[in-house]
């Protein structure tokens, strides 16, 4: 994917428009592309601006987000394509997370955040064994707590082939992507780790996807942003303390995932967390 450096950005998008990009150019591009069904014309092509919302521009642009379809990644940037339905006058606007700020975040009088968008692609990740959790370090702003195995994308890097990565760094495992099923952007004001105040967006890009063949998992990026990973037994997972989007996602879309029966037994042990042991008594976080 290559870049050129250029302080004024464009994102030369099909039909030779040009359209202007909000932020860094080495930043995460975004684009857009809502269809009424899979193979269909196009009814809205448009480039994700810092901080918007997806299903925010294609509401501006008079559609509503039905159903991510697909993933791919062109010479400058991500490439998302949706269905779309046309908003009418009983459709309801998005529910789009106002800008926050970090609690403790102290800004100097001459400091200007610097505008960053990051995209990175996560996934729900099934086996006999039960779901895969990730346990985040305190490199994160959350340690503790549990979230989806996942993380940025690196340049040139497809959404699917990133997840895939980051799954096998964070847990060892092995994994078949099945669907894309949503994608979540959020927007803050906050520090990096190298301690750079940063307008931050992070789009994060869902999927679902199988363990055929599921090992007890361990964490190859030693150092990094995961603690400790493991396979989370279905019935129990709520008994861990997710972030609020993962429990979110976890909520709405772990039971839809089936698995082969080839795949579901025999049932194999499963290593369970030390932090949901009943020794440990943590509340059932809902």
């Amino acid at each position: 994917m290559p870049v050129a450096q250029n302080s004024s950005p464009t994102w030369q998008g099909p039909r030779s428009k040009t359209r202007e990009i909000v932020g860094p150019w080495n930043d995460g591009l975004m684009r857009i592309v809502g269809v009424r069904a899979p193979g269909a014309k196009i009814s809205v092509d448009a480039v994700l601006a810092h901080g918007e919302d997806p299903r925010m521009l294609l509401w501006r642009h008079g559609f509503v987000m039905s159903q991510p379809l697909s993933t791919h990644m062109d010479d400058q940037g991500i490439v998302l394509t949706t269905m779309v339905r046309p908003r009418t006058k009983d459709s309801r606007p998005p529910r789009v997370k106002s800008r926050g700020v970090d609690p403790s975040l102290t800004i100097a009088s001459n400091e200007n955040p610097v505008p960053h968008q990051r995209i990175a692609a996560y996934a729900i990740v099934r086996s006999r064994r039960g779901v895969l959790g990730t346990q985040c370090s305190d490199r994160t702003a959350i340690p503790g707590l549990w979230q989806l195995p996942g993380g940025g994308l690196e340049h040139g890097e497809t959404p699917s082939e990133g997840v895939i990565r980051e799954i096998m760094e964070e847990s060892a495992q092995r994994v078949r992507i099945a669907r894309l099923i949503d994608v979540q952007s959020d927007h803050w004001i906050g520090r990096s780790p190298a301690g750079v105040l940063e307008d931050f967006q992070a789009l994060r890009i869902i999927y679902t996807a199988v363990c055929v063949e599921p090992t007890n998992p361990r964490v190859l990026d030693v150092g990094g942003t995961t603690m400790s990973a493991s396979w989370v037994p279905v019935r129990r997972w709520r008994s861990l303390p997710w972030t609020s989007g993962a429990r979110s996602l976890l909520d709405r879309h772990l039971d839809r995932i089936r698995l082969q029966p080839t795949l579901v037994a025999p049932e194999m042990p499963t290593v369970v967390p030390s932090s949901y042991q009943k020794s440990q008594q943590l509340p059932n976080v809902r």
